[in-house]
């Protein structure tokens, strides 16, 4: 399946912080192997955005090594609603959680993601690890 097109410079960015996509997600989704997320609620927030937009090479390459799937796919008819991110915490200088509910559509059906993610750096990139849903 091909991937969504990225949202336009001035639409909103899919992980509701308020900017355009252009001024937020767009740098990192876009440009994986040049601008990594600065922390890891901004990689979260990106990761996300690239769900909507069905963005397969940023997800594999910002998830760690150690949990990452052989392959990702996309269910062809789910509508991400949106995003809330209810805590960031970092850890210490290389590990960092993300609480955030995500919200979507599948067949019609409403259905609610929270989980509270596990963050690691190495080499001066977050990468997601893993995450206890609720």
């Amino acid at each position: 399946m091909a991937k969504k097109s990225p949202a336009g410079s001035q639409l909103r960015c899919p992980c509701e912080s308020g900017a355009t996509y252009s001024a937020c997600c767009s740098r990192f989704v876009a440009d994986f192997d040049g601008t990594p997320a600065p922390d890891a609620e901004r990689l979260m927030r990106s990761r996300y955005s690239a769900f909507v937009l069905e963005q397969r090479d940023y997800l594999l390459a910002t998830w760690h090594a150690s949990t990452r799937p052989s392959q990702l796919d996309f269910e062809p008819q789910c509508r991400w609603m949106g995003l809330q991110v209810k805590a960031y915490r970092p850890v210490d200088d290389s590990h960092a959680e993300v609480e955030f509910v995500a919200r979507y559509k599948l067949q019609g059906r409403a259905v609610r993601l929270h989980e509270r993610s596990r963050f690691v750096k190495e080499q001066g990139r977050w990468f997601y690890l893993d995450g206890d849903q609720f």
